[in-house]
């Protein structure tokens, strides 16, 4: 018989402790914790509840908790002394029939790992979807995880246990996070689709037009068509469109979306997630043969990344008028310009076309986006769902500096002009700079200078030229703007101290985009309705929900990446119960609209 809330809220701790058996591995303590938090009114509430019991239990439980799994295809599991429940997962995984050149590999790393942490290797084995991961590619993670700093290996099995017992809870409660797994299998489906060069590799790769980009178009379509959309269309730029009417035509529609393109052997949940989440909401309330008061636009912008082309954002800014008439005119890498990419994939590619996609704002109450949070915030902290309070400013530099080219042998320490010297140091002051707003109210401020080059540089040459870029960003334009302006002084006085001219070009400048109070309180809201608390924080990345935000107001809902939050990068995950959360959190603010 299947576990319900109600009984473990009616239990007493006893009970309560008897009902969570096997949920952590040999760790009663955590459940005796979380049993004074009752009632809890979602599993959601629930799995939190546990993970903070964990998080404040001081490292020497928290590796006692560790301690407490058996290894991966290890002694105990070839004894057959493993409890029921990491049988039923390493067998499901695969492990009890590793082949010897798999078991030794296993043994292996189980004693490498050992040595270096002094625990065992934890691993979700049924993984981000549940069903369970292949051994090779639990062999891979074992790999290479075992570079991890200690501090940081030890966070990761944590969560690594969090994640088993979530897989346990829903075993325990005879449950299964249906949307979720709905939303985290289109987007596998849709990560088929990559260019030649990268999908023999199974690497991830779509930029705008390509045949891969056309295609993820199509399935888009089709699978809005399916999910119930009343109007679907691609429009004059690639941007797919699916619109569910309301029951009151002149209530202003909610808009929301996000990109489909991706980065060079990039993750498939950085912008998809946010047009998959809301195409399960219309798929849910099509099955109910439901309508709400309001429509609602979902938008699959067809370019974001730049990739391709160096214009960004070119499916949003069709949407607000701010297409630029000479992009039409730039070329990629094979000299193709972006008006013949767009006729070849079937597109006029005449400005008129494009123009008349710009929407009239006093048609939306605003746009909302779902985003992977491509940070480590959330995940850090145990926290699924993060509420978005603004989008970074953000201002870019291409500059260099000019020295003197002279030997490296003759040219004395003190008479030397050395432009890449020079640049290491502004490199330095930027990462301090940064950080002194680490406190900041309205959040902190990130520098990056990411290109460093010294033009025909040689071994024994002093660098005579050094080029670079500067990325600043903040979650205010004040803020940034006075980064901007120290980073400029400083860069200013290094150069008139060393002798050295310099040369800077601004390449870009985007404001910061500030969440809409109203519609960033009905995510708070709609976060709270799941079960969980609110974290509030500032995306450092830029989104589409910045050129919507040009004309309508905006607030945008973070999703807890794996593995460290990373992203651009074929690392990038999600698991299906979050997922689940976010079309939870997604639903509930459709339906208090």
């Amino acid at each position: 018989m299947s576990l319900s809330l109600d009984q473990l809220n009616a239990a007493q701790r006893d009970a309560f402790v008897a009902l969570l058996e096997g949920i952590y591995e040999h760790s009663p303590w955590i459940a005796e914790a979380a049993w004074a938090q009752r009632p809890f009114s979602t599993v959601a509430q629930l799995k939190y509840a546990l993970a903070r019991v964990v998080r404040h239990a001081g490292p020497e439980r928290q590796k006692g908790l560790i301690r407490a799994h058996p290894e991966l295809a290890g002694k105990a599991a070839v004894a057959g002394q493993l409890t029921i429940e990491s049988t039923h997962e390493q067998s499901r995984a695969g492990l009890t029939h590793c082949t010897a050149t798999e078991f030794a590999r296993l043994q292996q790393l189980n004693a490498d790992y050992n040595a270096r942490f002094c625990w065992p290797f934890i691993l979700a084995v049924r993984g981000p979807r549940g069903t369970g991961l292949t051994r090779q590619q639990i062999i891979e993670t074992f790999a290479r995880r075992l570079d991890n700093p200690a501090d940081f290996e030890l966070a990761e099995c944590l969560r690594n246990i969090h994640r088993i017992a979530e897989i346990r809870l829903h075993d325990k409660f005879d449950t299964q996070p249906d949307q979720g797994n709905l939303v985290w299998d289109w987007a596998e489906a849709l990560a088929q689709h990559s260019e030649p060069g990268y999908a023999e590799r199974d690497q991830l790769t779509v930029t705008y037009m390509t045949a891969a980009h056309q295609a993820c178009a199509a399935q888009l379509k089709s699978w809005m068509q399916t999910c119930g959309f009343d109007d679907v269309s691609v429009d004059a730029v690639g941007n797919v469109v699916g619109v569910y009417h309301g029951t009151d035509a002149h209530a202003p529609r909610l808009l929301t979306g996000s990109h489909y393109d991706t980065v060079r052997n990039g993750g498939k949940y950085d912008g998809r997630l946010g047009i998959l989440v809301p195409m399960a909401c219309v798929r849910t309330l099509h099955q109910q043969g439901r309508r709400l008061k309001r429509g609602i636009e979902v938008v699959g912008f067809a370019e974001e990344e730049g990739q391709r082309f160096k214009a960004t954002f070119m499916g949003s800014s069709a949407l607000v008028g701010d297409f630029q008439a000479d992009w039409l005119d730039q070329v990629d890498a094979d000299g193709i310009s972006l008006r013949a990419a767009m006729q070849a994939a079937g597109h006029s590619a005449l400005l008129p076309d494009i123009q008349a996609l710009k929407r009239d704002p006093a048609r939306y109450l605003g746009f909302v986006e779902v985003h992977i949070e491509q940070g480590p915030w959330l995940d850090e902290i145990d926290q699924p769902l993060g509420v978005v309070t603004a989008i970074n400013g953000s201002v870019r530099y291409a500059g260099e500096v000019i020295g003197q080219a002279s030997h490296a042998g003759t040219t004395p320490m003190d008479r030397r002009k050395d432009a890449a010297a020079a640049v290491a140091e502004l490199v330095l002051y930027v990462e301090q700079r940064a950080s002194w707003d680490t406190h900041s109210p309205k959040g902190p401020s990130v520098g990056t200078v990411g290109i460093l080059q010294v033009p025909a540089g040689s071994v024994n040459v002093v660098p005579g030229r050094c080029q670079f870029t500067l990325d600043l960003r903040a979650p205010d334009d004040a803020q940034r703007d006075a980064m901007a302006a120290d980073v400029l002084k400083q860069l200013a006085a290094i150069c008139e101290r060393r002798g050295l001219r310099h040369e800077l070009t601004l390449s870009m400048q985007a404001c910061a985009a500030p969440s809409d109070p109203a519609l960033q309180a009905r995510w708070e809201a709609a976060v709270l309705a799941t079960g969980l608390p609110v974290f509030k924080l500032p995306s450092g990345a830029g989104h589409d929900a910045m050129k919507l935000h040009q004309c309508m107001p905006q607030a945008m809902l973070f999703v807890r990446g794996g593995n460290a939050g990373i992203s651009h990068n074929p690392l990038e995950t999600i698991t299906n119960d979050d997922a689940q959360h976010c079309v939870d959190a997604f639903m509930h603010l459709l339906e208090q609209l």
